[in-house]
C-alpha cells in the first residue's frame, strides 16, 4: 500500500511541532519524548528522534554495516492493512522486510520490551505482509533478539549477533518453500495481528492508523 500513515490517521492529541533538523530540544508527541530529527539509515528520510526511531536506526546500521545486506534489499516501515471480521480495520508497520532475488526472505519487527509476547503477532506479519510465507521472522527490542522460522513458529536461534547475515540468509532460504497462504489462514492471521497490535493501543502510537 501506498497510504503514508501521518496522512491517513487523524488522531486527537495535541502535538509541538518539531522543526526540521531540530536539535538539543525536547518536546513531547503523546507518551513519545521527541528528541529532535534524524536521517533514516535506509532511505533519507527526515524521521522524529525518539528512543525507539534510534533502536530501529541500529538495526538498520546492522544489517548493512554488519551483516552484509545492501540497502536496497530493506524495505523499512512497511505498511499493513489488517482487519477483524467486516467493521474493523487498521494499518500497522512492520520495521524492516528483506527481500532477496525478489522475495521477501525475512521480517525485523521491533518493540520495547518482553520478546515472548511479540513473537505470535510478528508470525502473523509474516503470513500477512506477502502472499506466502516469509520465511524468517525476526522480533527484537533492540538489546536482543529472537529468530524464528515462519512456518513453524519455532525460535531458532537468540540475540542480535544469530540475526542471518545477507550470505547466511540466501543460502537458508535457497529451498524454502514461500508456500501460499489461503484467504481463511490470511483471514485467522489479521484477526490475531489485530488483537495484539490494535485493540487496547495507545491513541498517540503513530505506528497504528484505525481506518
Amino acid at each position: 500500500m501506498n497510504c503514508y500513515l501521518d496522512a491517513v490517521c487523524s488522531i486527537n492529541v495535541q502535538k509541538t511541532p518539531v522543526h526540521s533538523h531540530q536539535v538539543g530540544v525536547q518536546t513531547m508527541d503523546g507518551h513519545h519524548l521527541i528528541l529532535g530529527k534524524l536521517t533514516d539509515f535506509i532511505t533519507g528520510e527526515i524521521l522524529k528522534d525518539t528512543h525507539d526511531e534510534r533502536y530501529r536506526q541500529k538495526l538498520a546500521r546492522l544489517l548493512v554495516e554488519s551483516k552484509g545486506y545492501y540497502k536496497t534489499d530493506i524495505i523499512p516501515r512497511c505498511e499493513l492493512l489488517v482487519t477483524a471480521g467486516n467493521d474493523k480495520r487498521a494499518l500497522i508497520k512492520v520495521d524492516f522486510k528483506v527481500s532477496l532475488s525478489g522475495r521477501a526472505c525475512m521480517i525485523i519487527k521491533y518493540g520495547p520490551g518482553s520478546l515472548v509476547t511479540r513473537q505470535r503477532p510478528s508470525l502473523a506479519a509474516s503470513r500477512l505482509l506477502e502472499s506466502y510465507q516469509i520465511p524468517f521472522v525476526v522480533v527484537t527490542n533492540g538489546e536482543t533478539a529472537d529468530i524464528l522460522a515462519g512456518a513453524s513458529g519455532k525460535v531458532i536461534s537468540s540475540g542480535l549477533d544469530a540475526i542471518p547475515s545477507r550470505t547466511e540468509l540466501r543460502d537458508m532460504t535457497a529451498n524454502a518453500p514461500f508456500d501460499s497462504i489461503s484467504p481463511q489462514r490470511a483471514e485467522m492471521e489479521s484477526r490475531i495481528l489485530y488483537v495484539f497490535e490494535v485493540d487496547g493501543c495507545c491513541p498517540c502510537d503513530d505506528s497504528v492508523c484505525l481506518l
